[in-house]
């Protein structure tokens, strides 16, 4: 039982992380969109790593919530998923890690840098 506890705590974590990241991204665009004196917002081009730990069903989820009686109301969310770049520290190579692999497949070394994948940001809008 307590591991169900325990999930269902990690989920609400979850759920709350998207919240608040969906809150941030419609704030933004209407304040774009206000700079560009628009009356309507129609798409959101959002960037979002594999590695980002954000869910993108419940980012669609929190903002057709949040943006009800906005000019973002009825504007769709484009997901564009980076994957994950890793560059091994011993020789420079970049990779993307295998089944969980995160050793450089060239020298077998463990010490690596992420090069990408824990993007999260707006890209742009379109407006009317």
């Amino acid at each position: 039982m307590p591991i169900t506890r325990h999930c269902s705590i990690i989920k609400v974590v979850t759920k709350m992380h998207e919240y608040s990241i969906t809150e941030s991204i419609l704030s933004m665009a209407l304040e774009k969109a206000a700079e560009a004196k628009a009356s309507k917002i129609t798409r959101i081009n959002l960037v979002i790593g594999k590695l980002s730990g954000v869910v993108s069903e419940c980012v669609q989820f929190y903002f057709d919530f949040l943006s009800k009686d906005t000019i973002a109301s009825s504007a769709g969310l484009s997901f564009e998923s980076t994957p994950t770049k890793l560059r091994c520290r011993n020789c420079e190579a970049v990779f993307s890690p295998v089944n969980h692999d995160w050793s450089c497949p060239h020298c077998h070394e463990i010490g690596i840098e992420i090069v990408s994948g824990r993007e999260c940001y707006m890209e742009s809008i379109e407006v009317e």
